[in-house]
């Protein structure tokens, strides 16, 4: 009662969080809500920090930090430095949590906080209001402490089981809602989920495979790197509308092109190319022979283990502002070969490169499907349209680099990429050549875009 600013409502009967929630909104007279939990606590800088972006962008709509939690003894520990903003990671799990500061009269033009949503009422919130929101702001500062108790979701997400489904819920009606085609389904661990989109019939789909016919050990066993990975795809892709391109150095052998007419049959184009190596360029040629709507560039020594990889792999293309998809991609002893590259500290890398098959990444990175700075171009599936509006594969990068060099040009061009663990393949890296980086590739690359510092989506 001494301090004007603070306003105690109290209500009649136990309503839950969203009917607190709700009349705090009601009663609310400022332009934007700071959404605080009763056991947590703010920095003491939080509201100075956040104000003057308010002022600076008026069109902002949503404010999120980084957050760390707090221990019985007052320690803080797991701050979480995250992403700028990931439409895709936010299907996948509930990352912008605190701090958030909303625009109230769009918290109120889609509703507030909804009944039957309770544990996951702010996902649910933030998932409508987002999909509204002009501008969303990331501060990349530890404003929000997470105070850890017992029985709190900081604590184990599996004390509050009820949260898991309604976020699934959430998710699913939010799909619906930006016309998504797919379900949700449970994540790895509480707190994450799935998304399995519904692959479109009538989309055509061209697999580009540049190779030179190679062989080597896998699993003990000799292969033809090619011709088992054709193989794969056929055996775990459903697409009626398929072409498989590959694309083979003159030096082929022939019974590997025979072998491959055998499997694959009219769905399968042979392509020659007779000169020197140069990924980039066998990439385009395949590119330029192609005919589908969707082109999916693969390296010759992948293997699919899952039945409708490649259909996960086109599906979120659907979304008119994803640019490219890419995989999880496993070496043959199950450790990470490629995560979404990160770009910072002056180079471009895999995120989480060899971690173990347990490793969730920081924050549950490595099980979420989410935004990447880049992605591989051994697994990646593009739009025809957009393959042209930048230009194809830079033939000047003929062998390292060039799936950089692509990842800029795709964001460049105003497209989202997106990382999906949905998609896990094999990938036998380095057994078709010896793998070997010239400084002069590098320097092209930083060149044409800069040299990276923070990496946007992966912060180390």
């Amino acid at each position: 009662r001494a301090d004007r600013r603070i306003r105690v409502i109290e209500r009649a009967t136990n309503g839950g969080i969203v009917a607190a929630s709700n009349d705090a909104l009601d009663a609310a007279q400022g332009e934007f809500l700071a959404l605080l939990d009763h056991d947590d606590f703010l920095s003491y800088d939080a509201l100075e920090t956040i104000a003057p972006l308010l002022r600076q962008f008026d069109d902002v709509d949503y404010v999120y930090s980084d957050e760390d939690k707090v221990a019985e003894d007052g320690a803080h520990y797991e701050s979480f430095h995250k992403p700028e903003w990931s439409p895709e990671r936010l299907r996948h799990q509930m990352y912008t949590g605190h701090l958030s500061v909303l625009r109230t009269s769009l918290v109120r033009e889609v509703g507030g906080f909804r009944p039957g949503f309770d544990g996951s009422q702010d996902h649910d919130l933030v998932l409508r209001l987002t999909e509204r929101a002009r501008r969303v702001v990331h501060v990349p500062k530890v404003l929000y402490h997470w105070r850890v108790v017992p029985g709190s979701t900081a604590g184990a997400t599996v004390a509050k089981p009820y949260a898991q489904e309604a976020g699934r819920r959430a998710i699913a009606e939010h799909l619906s809602r930006v016309g998504i085609d797919g379900e949700v389904l449970p994540g790895p661990i509480a707190g994450i989920y799935r998304i399995r989109r519904n692959f479109h019939a009538a989309t055509s789909v061209s697999v580009i495979i540049p190779t030179r016919g190679g062989s080597g050990l896998v699993w003990g066993e000799h292969r033809c790197f090619v011709v088992e990975c054709v193989a794969s795809i056929l055996r775990h892709t459903a697409i009626e509308d398929l072409e498989i391109v590959v694309v083979y150095d003159t030096a082929t052998p022939a019974l590997v092109l025979e072998q491959l007419r055998s499997i694959a049959g009219s769905c399968l184009t042979l392509v020659p190319f007779a000169e020197d190596f140069n990924f980039s360029a066998k990439c385009n040629v395949g590119f330029l022979r192609a005919r589908g709507d969707v082109v999916v560039m693969l390296n010759d020594d992948i293997e699919l283990v899952t039945d409708g990889s490649i259909e996960q792999l086109v599906a979120p293309l659907r979304q008119g502002d994803v640019g490219m998809v890419g995989a999880r991609l496993l070496f043959a002893n199950g450790r990470l070969q490629h995560g979404g590259q990160i770009f910072f500290d002056g180079g471009w890398n895999h995120a989480r490169f060899g971690a173990g098959s347990d490793d969730l990444g920081p924050f549950g990175a490595l099980v979420v499907g989410r935004e990447a700075s880049g992605l591989t171009a051994a697994c990646v599936a593009i739009r025809r349209e957009t393959y042209e509006q930048v230009g194809g594969m830079c033939e000047a990068l003929p062998v390292n680099f060039n799936d950089v060099d692509l990842s800029y040009k795709v964001r460049a061009a105003g497209f989202r990429l997106v990382w999906t663990p949905e998609v896990t393949l094999y990938h036998f890296e380095s057994q078709t050549r010896e793998p070997v980086v010239h400084p002069w590739e590098a320097d092209l690359v930083r060149r044409r875009w800069g040299v990276p510092q923070v990496d946007p989506y992966f912060p180390q």
